[in-house]
C-alpha cells in the first residue's frame, strides 16, 4: 500500500496533480463548445501560434504570457479577416496562418539564447512546475470556467445556431471573440504543463467523447470534466510507474478513453438497429 502511494509523497508529484486538475477542468469545459462549433482546428491553429509571442515576450523582458495571449488572439484574428475577405476556406487559412507562426517561432527561437529549453515549451515540464505556474493555471482557469459556465446556455445557441442566437438579440459578435479570448486564455494556462503541442489534446477530446455518450448539453460539460480528470490523474500516476513524461500519457489516456467510447457508441446503435429490423420483421 506504501509502495502506491509513493507519488503523493514527492513534492513534484503533488504538484503535478494539483495543475492536472486546474487545468483539466477549463479545457473540458471549453472542448464541448469547440467540438459543437466545429472549432478543432482552431484550438490547433492558436495552440501552435502561441509560440511567436512567447519568444517575443522573452525577448522584450515582459511575461511570457501577455506575449502568448496576444499572440494567440492574432492568430484568431488574422484568421477570421482572411476568411471573410477571400475565397479561400477557413481551414485552409487557418493551416497558412498558424504553420506561418509557428515556423516564425521556430526561427525568433533559434536567434536567441534562452533558458528555456523549446521542449518544454512544446510538450510542458509538468514535473518542474513552481508556484507561479500553480498560480497562473489556477487564476486563468478559474476565470475560463466561471465565464463558461455563467454564459454557457447562451454560448450553446450560439454554437448550435449562431443565426437564431442573433435573431434572439443575443451579442453573437462578443461571443465569437469571447470564446476566442477564452480559448486563448486557456492555451496560456496550460502551457506550463502540457505545452503548445499537447495542448490541442485537452481541447478536443473530452468534447468529443462527451459528445459519443450524451445527448443533452448540460451532461455533455459534466461528462467532460470527470473525463478529463480521469484522464489527468490517472495520467500523472501511471507515468511515474512506467517511467515517461505526464502530459503525453494524458493524452495517451484520453485518445483510449475516446476508442472505448466509439466502440460503446457503434456497438449500441448497432444493437438498436438490429431491435427495430427484428420488431418490423
Amino acid at each position: 500500500m506504501n509502495d502506491l502511494l509513493l507519488p503523493f509523497q514527492l513534492d513534484f508529484m503533488r504538484d503535478a496533480f494539483i495543475i492536472g486538475g486546474m487545468i483539466a477542468v477549463p479545457c473540458a469545459l471549453l472542448s464541448c463548445f469547440l467540438v459543437l462549433k466545429g472549432w478543432s482546428l482552431m484550438g490547433d491553429a492558436v495552440s501552435h501560434a502561441v509560440l511567436p509571442g512567447i519568444v517575443l515576450a522573452y525577448i522584450l523582458h515582459i511575461p511570457l504570457l501577455i506575449g502568448a495571449f496576444v499572440a494567440g488572439m492574432a492568430c484568431a484574428l488574422a484568421t477570421g479577416f482572411l476568411t471573410d475577405h477571400s475565397r479561400i476556406k477557413q481551414d485552409t487559412v487557418m493551416g497558412v496562418v498558424f504553420s506561418g507562426m509557428f515556423g516564425m517561432g521556430l526561427v525568433l527561437y533559434t536567434w536567441i539564447e534562452s533558458e528555456v529549453h523549446l521542449d518544454h515549451i512544446l510538450f510542458g515540464n509538468m514535473l518542474g512546475i513552481d508556484a507561479q505556474d500553480l498560480w497562473t493555471a489556477g487564476i486563468v482557469g478559474g476565470l475560463v470556467s466561471l465565464a463558461l459556465l455563467v454564459r454557457w446556455r447562451d454560448l450553446m445557441l450560439h454554437a448550435f445556431d449562431a443565426a437564431h442566437a442573433r435573431a434572439l438579440g443575443l451579442p453573437v459578435a462578443l461571443f465569437h471573440y469571447g470564446l476566442l479570448a477564452l480559448l486563448s486564455l486557456t492555451i496560456v494556462s496550460t502551457l506550463s504543463a502540457v505545452g503548445i503541442i499537447l495542448a490541442i489534446g485537452l481541447l478536443i477530446a473530452p468534447g468529443a467523447i462527451a459528445f459519443l455518450v450524451t445527448r443533452r448539453f448540460g451532461a455533455m460539460l459534466a461528462v467532460a470534466v470527470a473525463v478529463t480528470l480521469v484522464a489527468s490523474w490517472g495520467g500523472i500516476y501511471a507515468s511515474f510507474w512506467i517511467d515517461s513524461a505526464p502530459a503525453p500519457t494524458i493524452i495517451l489516456g484520453l485518445t483510449l478513453i475516446f476508442i472505448a467510447a466509439f466502440l460503446w457508441k457503434s456497438i449500441t446503435i448497432r444493437r438498436a438497429e438490429n431491435g427495430r429490423a427484428s420488431q418490423t420483421g
